[in-house]
């Protein structure tokens, strides 16, 4: 039993570096997506300024521009105010980034790549004129979204505390089911090992949400995520496992032992296969 125990463990163990290493290069990247409600019944263009550095990588190619708009084209440039430039009207500042002044099918703007600014503002600018400027903005995501309503002439981001009480749960959730469902199946559910568990799990799960979560939704489920989600759940699994072993009642500690261990590896594992999903559906509805 020890013998496969090991085994197991060790294959886990290399299971995830070669997911990590095959992550590494392939990391997420930042991105915005611009939404407009309402939106013009004319051609317009969207841009997002940026007042970091100066314009020295260009967004556009040379047959890009050529298919502009140049009226258009040259109002928008006009409407950009004094310390600002174009991300991609007019380039970035040594960082490359990806985005059209048009919308798309769904009337979405998104911006991507490492050029995409923290501190920005968007710019709206219509055939026929009009000009929407919003004020200075802050991206706290990774990876976020922001909504233009054209007929108030405002802008507005989902509130960062539902992200994360979003993610908290994310976690949370699967994990009391999952390891409350094997706290029954191995015959230990009673009060008081019921209140050891909710306790142990709550903790740890504050725990991983504070240092994971947050990761996630700052710098996205990629390398840096995983590189810390296989310590920090052997952490969690040694930590609960001895306090199953010392609180829990009705039960051989061997009993107690086995729980925590295999209750904490299945957790572990569906924890990691959901990450990226669990992130990516987050970052849609913010």
């Amino acid at each position: 039993m020890k013998r496969f125990s090991r085994v197991f463990l060790l294959a886990c163990l290399s299971l995830a570096l070669l997911t990590v290493t095959a992550l590494a290069d392939t990391g997420p990247k930042s991105k915005l997506t611009v939404k407009v409600k309402n939106a013009p019944q004319e051609l317009y263009y969207l841009d997002l300024l940026s007042m970091e550095g100066a314009p020295r990588h260009p967004s556009l190619t040379e047959e890009e521009l050529a298919a502009l708009d140049p009226e258009l084209y040259s109002a928008l440039l006009a409407a950009i105010p004094a310390g600002w430039h174009g991300c991609v009207s007019q380039g970035t500042d040594g960082a490359p980034i990806w985005g059209e002044l048009t919308p798309d099918e769904n009337g979405c703007h998104t911006f991507s790549y490492y050029g995409v600014p923290w501190t920005y503002r968007v710019l709206m600018v219509t055939e026929s004129g009009e000009v929407f400027l919003s004020e200075v903005q802050t991206r706290r995501m990774l990876q976020s979204s922001v909504t233009v309503y054209w007929a108030a002439k405002s802008l507005s981001a989902a509130p960062l505390w539902a992200g994360y009480a979003l993610e908290l749960l994310s976690t949370l959730v699967p994990t009391l089911l999952l390891e409350g469902l094997l706290l029954a199946l191995l015959g230990l559910w009673n009060r008081r090992n019921l209140l050891v568990f909710l306790a142990a799990n709550v903790a740890t799960q504050l725990a991983m949400f504070l240092i994971l979560g947050t990761t996630a939704l700052k710098e996205g489920v990629g390398f840096g995520y995983y590189l810390l989600f296989i310590p920090l759940e052997l952490v969690i699994l040694l930590a609960e496992t001895v306090a199953y072993r010392r609180l829990f009642t009705e039960t051989s500690k061997r009993r107690a032992t086995v729980y925590g261990i295999s209750a904490n590896l299945c957790s572990a594992v569906l924890g990691w296969f959901l990450a990226e999903p669990v992130w990516k559906f987050i970052v849609s509805i913010s």
